[in-house]
């Protein structure tokens, strides 16, 4: 007996669906968008990281000051809006390539839960926004040590922060 394996008519599809997505892509649009002089609010570049104590949040600002920007943190959505105040006017001649954006750009996260916004930190520097909000100590990943079991009988077991235990070891 031979086994005929048939294809799915509907893999095609999914191929088909994944060509439109990447037709309506942003990358598509988004310079005929964003970088409008209409006011349009462009995209906002970010990078999201998490360590054991705290979400880092780093988001590409070239060419705007600090005090331009405008950071906010309310039923953990994390929102970044800043605006470039460099006048450009008009009726500007003779450009080849223009694609630097001029204007305001946002951006808006959800943040998970367990961290502590009113004890964030930013800082500013080379047109990069660094941001990092500390997670609150229930949320903190804990060790627990394996104790051995000796002649029958288990001892007891440790339980802390990688933080605390690293110090216990030390001592």
């Amino acid at each position: 007996m031979t086994l005929t394996r048939r294809t799915s008519p509907f893999s095609e599809l999914v191929t088909l669906r994944q060509a439109m997505d990447r037709l309506f892509d942003d990358t598509v649009f988004r310079p005929l968008t964003a970088y409008s002089q209409q006011g349009d609010l462009a995209r906002l570049p970010l990078d999201v990281r998490t360590t054991p104590d705290a979400l880092l949040v780093e988001a590409a600002l070239p060419g705007i000051a600090p005090e331009d920007v405008e950071i906010t943190v309310e039923n953990n959505t994390l929102t970044i809006r800043a605006e470039d105040r460099t006048e450009r006017t008009a009726d500007e001649q003779g450009w080849v390539v223009r694609e630097i954006s001029h204007g305001s750009v946002m951006r808006t996260v959800t943040l998970p839960t367990g961290l502590e916004a009113d004890k964030a930190e930013a800082t500013f520097e080379h047109g990069v926004l660094s941001l990092r909000i500390p997670k609150a100590e229930q949320v903190k990943p804990k060790q627990i040590r394996i104790s051995p079991v000796t002649g029958g009988q288990a001892t007891a077991v440790e339980a802390g922060t990688p933080a605390e235990t690293a110090k216990t070891e030390e001592a």
